[in-house]
C-alpha cells in the first residue's frame, strides 16, 4: 500500500509503511508531517500513527560518553606529543604508547558512530 507524506518542503510518496518508518527514523519525516494512506481521505500527523510513534528517531549529535572519550583522546594526544618531543628515550617510548592509546580511543568512537541505533534493519 502506498503512502503520501506532506512536509513543509513538499510531498513524497512511499511504497510501504516500512519505508515511511525508515524515513521517520532518519529524520526525513518529522512528527508534525502529515501522512495519507492510499485509498483514504484523512491526512494524519506522523506522530499519531502507532508504527511511527514506536519508531525511535535517530539521535543527533554526540553522546556524553563520546564527548568524554574525545576529550580523553585530546589529552592523550597532547601528552604523547610532549613526551615524544622530549630528549629522553624512555619518555619518547611512553609518548608512542600514549599515541597508540589515543588512536585506539578514536577508533572506538568512530566505530560507535557508524553503529548508532536506528541504522540497522531487522
Amino acid at each position: 500500500m502506498r503512502y503520501r507524506v506532506r512536509t513543509p518542503d513538499g510531498e513524497l510518496t512511499y511504497s510501504s509503511m516500512r519505508e515511511v518508518e525508515m524515513a521517520y527514523t532518519y529524520g526525513l519525516v518529522g512528527p508534525d508531517d502529515e501522512v495519507l494512506e492510499e485509498g483514504k481521505e484523512l491526512w494524519r500527523k506522523a506522530s499519531t500513527i502507532p508504527t511511527l510513534a514506536r519508531a525511535r528517531p535517530e539521535r543527533k549529535g554526540l553522546a556524553a560518553s563520546q564527548v568524554l572519550t574525545i576529550l580523553a583522546a585530546v589529552v592523550l594526544g597532547v601528552a604523547a606529543l610532549a613526551l615524544i618531543l622530549s630528549d629522553s628515550w624512555p619518555r619518547r617510548a611512553l609518548g608512542v604508547t600514549l599515541a597508540l592509546a589515543m588512536s585506539a580511543l578514536l577508533t572506538r568512537v568512530t566505530y560507535k558512530a557508524f553503529k548508532r541505533p536506528g541504522t540497522s534493519q531487522g
